[in-house]
């Protein structure tokens, strides 16, 4: 990983924030609300990051409001909620994106970003400026910022040893349903699995799914690890979320709140990376404690299948000419 965070960053951004709140200038009286509906529980990080250093940030003339565990609206429906005038926020995915947006589903493909670093530049540089765009030409829905969602890894029952994608010929691996994500199961060699988020930790504990694929953290919010007896580190995709945001709410605000918003929307994303990255690096040590066996396969036999594959699929045919080489060129 090229860079390292501390808890330092999300203290800094709070401080920021707080200071960016005593700077604007008078809003209406009146607050607006920002519904937030999200899938993640409410100690999730991404969670707590948004309910402190982006509700304070806005809390001047905004309210956040923020639902969990698909309190709201069903995961995968948000974007079209928020399209339609029904939500003003969510947390949504490359994959959620892709299956409105073809252009996007290059951002779904294995192996393909390094590190949070990584994603960072080419988010906030002319690459993310131009996919934000086609996101509110196409879906009236405004992308704030990126934030690292954790590297995923696979998270399965039994003691076999994954070493090769061979090895998960037949494992019914848990995906989340759009065709951006069972083709990356496929693509891991594994028999992948629709099943909602809310249904896995079931799905495990009676034998209806093999696995399940996410980053640590979510593994641990979501207590997998108690039906579960390995964690296989592909580290398949460096995986992220954007702050989705109401186009039409961002545009009845004026200069200076949509600047606090944004703000607010950058400093928290950054917190949260913060916080997930040095979770992650805690994660190892809390597994094996619980007793899972947790271990490094031949990442390169599962690159070199993931790539091939990708390259050779519909999905690469919708990547913009000369985008992927322009993500690789990213330093």
């Amino acid at each position: 990983m090229s860079i390292s965070f501390s808890r330092r960053i999300m203290l800094s951004a709070i401080a920021a924030t707080a200071l960016a709140g005593t700077a604007t200038t008078a809003f209406s009286q009146d607050k607006i609300t920002l519904r937030m509906s999200t899938p993640a529980t409410e100690t999730d990080f991404r969670s707590q990051g948004l309910a402190t250093v982006f509700a304070d940030g806005v809390s001047e003339f905004a309210t956040y409001e923020p639902h969990y565990n698909d309190t709201l609206f069903k995961q995968g429906t948000e974007l079209v909620a928020i399209a339609r005038g029904n939500l003003d926020m969510s947390i949504t995915s490359a994959q959620e994106l892709a299956k409105l947006i073809p252009e996007w589903s290059i951002f779904t493909a294995g192996y393909l970003m390094r590190d949070p670093e990584h994603q960072r530049m080419v988010f906030e540089g002319d690459i993310g400026q131009e996919m934000y765009q086609l996101v509110e030409e196409k879906l009236g829905v405004k992308l704030l910022s990126v934030m690292y969602f954790g590297t995923r890894q696979l998270n399965l029952r039994g003691d076999m040893t994954i070493n090769t994608p061979e090895d998960l010929a037949g494992v019914n691996l848990r995906m989340p349903g759009t065709d951006a994500w069972q083709f990356l199961g496929k693509a891991l060699g594994a028999n992948p699995t629709p099943m909602a988020f809310t249904e896995v930790y079931t799905g495990l504990q009676t034998g209806a799914i093999d696995g399940q694929d996410n980053p640590m953290p979510t593994d641990k919010d979501k207590k997998f690890y108690e039906v579960t007896d390995q964690i296989v580190l592909t580290g398949h995709l460096v995986d992220m979320n954007f702050l989705a945001f109401s186009k039409s709410v961002w545009d009845d605000m004026s200069e200076d709140q949509q600047a606090t918003v944004m703000q607010a929307a950058q400093d928290a994303s950054a917190a949260i990376t913060a916080s997930i990255v040095d979770n992650e690096a805690q994660l190892v040590a809390f597994f094996e404690g619980e007793g899972l066996k947790v271990y490094t396969p031949d990442v390169a036999s599962f690159r070199a299948r993931a790539q091939k594959m990708y390259l050779e699929s519909d999905f690469s045919k919708d990547w913009p000419d000369g985008l992927l080489e322009r993500i690789n060129a990213v330093k």
